[in-house]
């Protein structure tokens, strides 16, 4: 099986936007947008990433959020156009919410009605302990199960950090302890970083890392993929049998002057329940192609 993985699209509309819907923490992204980001995202690169995938023969893909720039609704449905040009569809596209989805309480109900069908768990899996979050998702397709974490929340301005709370770790400990994901390959997806110094921020980390690592320790997971720091990290935590590998990717829409973080997403070739190798793809935004990154292992330097 192979199972691809984007994050951090930012895919920006302002259509209809009012004046009104920027008094909020949305003046910040506002202002960035102005100042630096609507410069270096680029729609086009989203495009060409989902040719590339449509014509990769890769069976499921796994965004580990950031759709949007502002979390407005005509953002969250711009992005959703782009993705159904996908020919997986949505039972084949995994959507997670990122802290960028999340700028105000709105944009969260925007991305779960928006989205619905890209974020669904699948039948059998809902969770019946009372709490109606329908979070953490899981998804199982051939020998992959996919275990979606949400773990953006409006935060104060000025920060980006990342909680999922007991409720939702509690569930993620039962996936993972699940008989029925025996002998599959368990992924876990996530926005923000669970693992290494950049969870530790206390502005853009993970405030459930330590509780997130203790669960690893007992139960296990084959990989755990992430985004928000758009940038390739790698580091691992402690299993039942060793470690998990723990890979951040680069932007999906980036392009600016510096090499290492242009647009990238991730394949991994999966068989017999484990992740056997997997490559980056990289933008050339001049050819309007992503290509096979040859210059991967340089890009390996970033430490998480």
């Amino acid at each position: 099986m192979r199972l691809a993985h984007c994050s951090d699209l930012h895919l920006l509309s302002l259509d209809g936007a009012r004046a009104l819907d920027f008094a909020s923490k949305r003046w910040i992204g506002g202002m960035n947008l102005l100042t630096n980001r609507g410069r270096h995202y680029h729609t086009e690169a989203f495009e060409d990433m989902v040719e590339d995938l449509n014509a990769s023969g890769v069976d499921h893909l796994v965004c580990t959020g950031d759709v949007t720039n502002l979390a407005l609704e005509q953002e969250f449905r711009f992005a959703r156009a782009r993705f159904d040009k996908l020919t997986l569809g949505p039972s084949g596209v995994t959507v997670l919410p990122g802290n960028h989805d999340a700028y105000v309480d709105a944009g969260r109900a925007y991305f779960t009605t928006v989205f619905a069908d890209y974020c669904t768990t699948d039948p059998g899996w809902e969770w019946s302990d009372g709490d109606p979050s329908p979070w953490p998702l899981v998804r199982v397709r051939g020998a992959v199960a996919i275990i979606g974490l949400s773990t953006s929340h409006q935060t104060p301005w000025f920060t980006a950090y990342g909680r999922a709370g007991e409720r939702q770790l509690d569930r993620l400990a039962a996936a993972l302890a699940d008989h029925r994901l025996r002998g599959l390959c368990r992924v876990v997806a996530i926005h923000h970083p669970p693992a290494g110094r950049r969870a530790e921020s206390v502005i853009r980390g993970f405030r459930d890392r330590e509780r997130f690592a203790a669960i690893l320790a007992e139960h296990g997971a084959e990989l755990v993929v992430h985004g928000h720091e758009h940038r390739d990290l790698r580091v691992t935590l402690p299993t039942p049998t060793g470690t998990v590998d723990i890979l951040g990717v680069p932007s999906g829409t980036y392009e600016a002057s510096r090499p290492e973080k242009t647009a990238r997403y991730r394949i991994f070739e999966i068989e017999d329940g484990k992740v056997i190798s997997h490559h980056l793809r990289v933008w050339h935004r001049d050819r309007r192609i992503f290509e096979r990154d040859d210059h991967e292992p340089a890009a390996r330097a970033a430490s998480a």
